[in-house]
């Protein structure tokens, strides 16, 4: 969004010459509408985006409000900063505000809106929601997929056993746990042997598609043919795609290996992954079959899984580890729960074990609440609404800014600290029926994918506390770490995130 205000700079003599031959005079609203900032002609509140949008949304909403109007060129766009307003779209709301921006990026890469995430509320978006719940995120399926998560996590404490007394890269571990787990679960791939793409390849990738996903093009901003030019002339149509040239021919090679197998008759460890199983429903599918899936189904599918799933659990591992460190009180609370639960002696933390520290619980939920994964949930109103008194028009895309919510002092008492106790004796929890914690969103679209991703982090993280003491790199204190962040689609801490681990005490 900055590279795209700053592209815009460049331009803003053409901008003005545009402006008057192409506005015109807009006819008094009879709408309440919500207040807005100072504008601009042509680009309107783009100037007011000039950092991480989270961040800018946050600062705005303190000064105008719990609903505010934007308009970023010509795209319109209503915020939502507290846990009030917030239920106002997710639950009063629900199905008026089931809408969906249909933005260049997000069409590209989910060929067509043929996802799940990004498809515009409907039938067909039913349908595949329905496929997404029975089909691959259901109980058993998560259930099915344990070993992987648990044979991942042992590589993991291995890989961690070799490196005592060293410096260790944690951002770097839990994005190769979340990359190994998810390529076995989703693609059936191993990804540490996986002979056409590398880690590095993979992090690239989605790297490359979350900025695709998350940014604005000019033609997203000012539609129609002036914003295709600047796009054409920043060369912005050919990086989106590079990405989806890249993507696509990683799927495709995913794809073609399942098929060469089913054709020669061999099963292996792949054979109950998401690919194959959407595969096997596409050859299920009858002539009369009203929806029907193809292999841009599987595709579009698999974006959704490889770039989100990824990410987001890697990023919240990292600021999980993170918080332990800055807080020593915390981490050894935890440490000592869990060593206590478990006993002495273990050799291997199955999934068994998660439930039983319940302090664990407390302390995602203090990550989450601090620092969601997605900081934006993103709906778009089908209908006209009324939010706190004010209207919404139809058509009218909504941020609910999750940042905010979660830091809200009227919500939490000392909002900026780590402090997992205050979910004692408490009923929040963040599967969306509580709107002051919304990680995972709420509604009918809500993440699906929550009841997969959550047992590989309870079970990373009580591997790596268990096994091993954690300290700082020598010469570091805990005022040391730093906290900036990075990142428009999902946020991550800017700075790599080291520590040494040591033999447990």
């Amino acid at each position: 969004m900055m590279s795209i205000f700053f592209s815009f700079l460049c331009l803003f003599p053409i901008f003005i010459v545009s402006f008057f031959f192409l506005s015109k005079k807009l006819k008094p609203s009879k709408w309440k509408l919500p207040p807005s900032p100072s504008s601009f002609p042509i680009i309107g509140h783009l100037h007011h985006i000039t950092g991480l949008p989270h961040i800018c949304l946050h600062k705005l909403s303190i000064k105008y409000g719990p609903v505010m109007r934007l308009r970023l060129g010509s795209f319109p766009m209503v915020v939502v900063s507290t846990s009030e307003t917030a239920e106002e779209v997710y639950k009063t709301y629900n199905l008026e505000c089931s809408g969906r921006s249909e933005l260049v990026g997000a069409e590209k890469l989910s060929y067509g809106f043929k996802d799940i995430a990004f498809r515009q509320y409907g039938e067909y978006w039913r349908e595949m929601r329905k496929v997404a719940v029975v089909e691959l995120f259901s109980l058993k399926k998560v259930q099915s997929f344990r070993y992987i998560r648990e044979e991942e996590n042992q590589l993991m404490v291995k890989k961690v056993s070799e490196s005592l007394q060293s410096p260790v890269d944690l951002s770097k571990t839990f994005f190769s746990l979340t990359a190994s787990i998810i390529c076995r679960v989703a693609l059936g791939q191993n990804f540490h042997n996986c002979e056409f793409i590398d880690q590095e390849k993979i992090k690239e990738l989605i790297s490359d598609g979350a900025d695709a996903l998350a940014n604005f093009t000019f033609t997203d901003l000012f539609p129609g043919v002036f914003g295709r030019s600047i796009d054409w002339l920043f060369g912005s149509h050919k990086k989106l795609n590079k990405v989806f040239k890249e993507l696509d021919e990683f799927y495709q090679h995913v794809i073609d290996d399942h098929l060469k197998e089913s054709s020669e008759g061999k099963t292996s460890d792949s054979s109950g992954d998401i690919v194959s199983v959407m595969l096997d429903l596409i050859n299920k599918q009858g002539k009369d079959d009203k929806f029907k899936l193809s292999i841009d189904n599987i595709k579009a599918v698999l974006m959704n899984i490889f770039i989100a799933g990824i990410d987001t659990s890697a990023v919240t591992l990292i600021w999980t580890m993170t918080e332990l460190a800055r807080n020593p009180r915390v981490m050894n609370k935890l440490q000592e729960e869990i060593r206590n639960t478990l006993g002495p002696g273990k050799k291997i933390i199955t999934e068994e074990d998660v439930n039983k520290v319940d302090y664990l619980q407390l302390v995602f939920k203090e990550t989450f609440r601090l620092h969601p994964p997605v900081p934006l949930g993103a709906r778009q109103t089908m209908s006209h609404i009324k939010i706190q008194g004010y209207d919404i028009p139809p058509n009218t895309p909504i941020q609910i800014n999750t940042w905010t919510i979660g830091r809200d002092p009227k919500q939490w008492t000392d909002p900026e600290d780590f402090i997992p106790e205050r979910f004692v004796n408490s009923s929040i929890d963040y599967k969306g029926q509580n709107f002051n914690l919304l990680p995972f969103g709420s509604g009918r679209r809500m993440c699906p994918g929550m009841s997969m991703a959550i047992p590989g982090l309870e079970l990373a993280m009580l591997s790596l506390l268990y096994f091993f003491d954690w300290r700082l790199p020598d010469g570091m204190k805990t005022e040391d770490i730093d906290m900036e962040e990075t990142g428009v689609f999902s946020v991550i801490k800017k700075l790599p995130l080291i520590l040494v681990p040591v033999p447990r005490q």
